[in-house]
């Protein structure tokens, strides 16, 4: 047994924030605003002031239009704030990078392409050397357990392939951030939870730092370091919950048994409160 694997979960995750110790991304006061088609300026995050720490994995929840996506978009450079700044590398980020992965709901696969190509072409785009990109597109296929469908095409996979196919592209090129934006959401149940525990495990092996968009409160409990709850219309970071549930992606009833600990029930309560009971109070 490896030295690593005889920690519990939560000796893990504090000895892996140690060896990974420093910021991945800083995001200091940031604001976004909007024109409408009729000329109106709607504010959509008000003073977004958020560290996000290397090896984390945040998660973000809050009701829909509360700027959770925008919030992603910035992050991958895709938008610019209107005020602040969000810093990475000790650079601020103005504009898309290798170093900042995007996971997207509707897998972006090249339909002409295998799915060893589809994983091999962020790599291409990166002058990574052939013969290295197909090494390490087969050692990430494997990690997400699709090297027997390397060589078919999107087309003849499952919905659950194709995102299994886009988180391996992107781990491929190796980037400092993962940015999910709802991947599961369109995945029936026992998908997601199957996609949910395999990226626990990525999650725990690859040292990676993941932001991750969702509207169930119980996929962020159950991924999260981290939850970050955020206030309706204009989003602001109203509540930022650390979790330190033990989980065990290796044991296959790990979502059941994490559900049905006290401390799930709790942080369930908490949360949902925050969404949406106290936000029509205010």
């Amino acid at each position: 047994m490896a030295k690593d694997d005889a920690l519990t979960w939560g000796e893990l995750t504090e000895k892996k924030t140690m060896d990974d110790q420093g910021v991945a991304v800083d995001i200091r006061g940031v604001n976004k605003r909007f024109i409408t088609q009729q000329g109106d300026q709607v504010t959509a995050l008000h003073d977004i002031n958020l560290t996000i720490n290397k090896h984390d994995f945040i998660c973000v929840v809050g009701r829909s239009g509360c700027g959770k996506t925008t919030l992603l978009n910035m992050l991958a450079g895709f938008e610019k704030p209107s005020d602040g700044e969000l810093v990475s590398g000790g650079v601020a980020i103005d504009g898309p990078s290798p170093k900042r992965g995007v996971v997207f709901q509707k897998p972006p696969l090249y339909p002409w392409l295998t799915v060893r190509k589809n994983v091999e072409f962020g790599m291409k785009m990166q002058g990574v050397p052939v013969g290295e990109r197909k090494e390490r597109a087969d050692h990430f296929l494997d990690l997400v357990g699709l090297s027997s469908a390397a060589d078919r095409r999107p087309y003849e996979l499952s919905g659950g392939m194709q995102q299994r196919a886009q988180i391996a592209r992107v781990l491929a090129t190796e980037p400092d951030v993962i940015l999910m934006d709802e991947p599961y959401g369109a995945l029936d149940a026992l998908t997601r939870e199957k996609l949910q525990n395999e990226l626990l495990r990525i999650w725990r092996e690859r040292h990676s730092t993941v932001f991750f968009i969702t509207h169930s409160v119980d996929e962020a409990i159950f991924l999260a370091t981290r939850v970050i709850v955020m206030s309706a219309h204009p989003g602001t970071v109203k509540m930022d919950i650390p979790i330190t549930l033990p989980r065990d992606p290796d044991d296959p009833d790990n979502m059941e048994k994490v559900r049905a600990m006290p401390e799930f029930v709790k942080l369930r309560e908490e949360i949902t409160q925050a969404i949406y009971v106290q936000d029509d109070q205010e």
